[in-house]
């Protein structure tokens, strides 16, 4: 193969190293992925997931930016820094680590603050996901990416919890579908006496590429939907993360943090508060959220971080090679109960 690395051809041992890969998404999608640019913003537990998932699926580079230094919390959740990096910017300490998952991606890292990038900063990359922002921050990156035809993702974890949400714009895929062309009868089957009729039929299949399209939304518009004129049996199944994950987004606005452990007591009477404040916005009985939620919000749970990293990386891949059917839009992760959910506001 050719050795060019624009993403029109991969190189033999691309080829060797992508083999499970191209067996799985095909070789087109590959290249797809090798052609991609990604901006990755905050590199804590969720953005070391995220990281390490798209650099081993070989998109062609990524930016790994986060102005804030290395703490205590990190060595829980964050694989790629190490102890002697106490101290030092986050970007920079996670950057060897992650260019040794894979040296065919082109890793870097930016130690700047993403609300000091001119929106032409954006214009090159192919897709951005945000994780540790603030929701002013999220929505002022999305607007821009939007508006430059930039995939956008954000995505974060807060305790037990987490959450996802994508922004692809008009994005069109492809999906295989298998279609009957033929229906023969099994003769290497026992009849047993049966009926002709009842034998066991052999369906021939070819599959099919299908295209087809899904409409974005914004996440200003998401985080703004209106739930009073929902019927009660749509409100009764939408998981509690939704609410809990636009209870800490207000409290993230309002005291400029996330919930922290070493303000527990204090967090945890004013997440309560803040809750209900949100739900009476929402024309909604607090009822819906208890407050032993408020108990399990802080720091950035591992196992979380790796279940809604995984989401993540797998939806990047999806949205990049233009390969199956995207979640829309968003993704909620409860730790407690093991499960998550997607849902679509708009």
């Amino acid at each position: 193969m050719s050795d060019e690395r624009n993403g029109t051809a991969i190189t033999e041992d691309e080829a060797a190293l992508y083999d499970r890969q191209i067996r799985l998404w095909g070789l087109d999608a590959q290249k797809r992925l090798r052609a991609s640019r990604v901006l990755l913003v905050g590199i804590k537990g969720i953005g070391a997931e995220i990281c390490k998932n798209l650099v081993l699926s070989g998109v062609k580079s990524i930016t790994l930016m986060d102005f804030g230094q290395v703490d205590e919390q990190d060595f829980v959740a964050q694989f790629l820094v190490q102890r002697e990096d106490l101290g030092k910017n986050r970007a920079k300490s996670s950057l060897q680590r992650a260019q040794q998952l894979n040296p065919m991606v082109q890793v870097t890292a930016d130690c700047g603050y993403i609300s000091d990038k001119a929106d032409s900063f954006f214009e090159s990359f192919d897709l951005v996901v945000a994780t540790n922002c603030s929701t002013d921050q999220l929505i002022h990156i999305n607007e821009v990416c939007h508006s430059k035809g930039v995939k956008f993702f954000a995505a974060d974890v807060f305790g037990f919890y987490g959450f996802m949400f994508a922004d692809l714009g008009q994005h069109k895929y492809v999906e295989e579908k298998p279609k009957i062309i033929k229906t023969a009868d099994n003769k290497n089957a026992s009849s047993d006496g049966e009926p002709e009729a009842k034998r066991r039929k052999v369906h021939i299949t070819e599959t099919m590429v299908v295209q087809k399209f899904a409409e974005f939304y914004r996440l200003k518009t998401a985080l703004a939907s209106k739930l009073d004129d929902k019927p009660a049996k749509i409100l009764k199944r939408l998981p509690s993360v939704y609410f809990i994950v636009k209870v800490i987004l207000e409290f993230q606005r309002q005291y400029d943090r996330r919930p922290q452990t070493v303000t527990n007591p204090e967090d945890i009477e004013n997440l309560i508060k803040l809750r209900d404040e949100v739900l009476k916005e929402l024309n909604l009985n607090q009822t819906l959220l208890a407050d032993e939620f408020a108990s399990h919000c802080t720091a950035q749970v591992s196992p979380v971080c790796a279940i809604v990293g995984g989401i993540v990386g797998q939806e990047v891949v999806k949205a990049v090679s233009g390969k199956d059917a995207p979640l829309n839009n968003f993704f909620f992760y409860d730790g407690l109960e093991g499960h998550g959910s997607v849902e679509c506001f708009h």
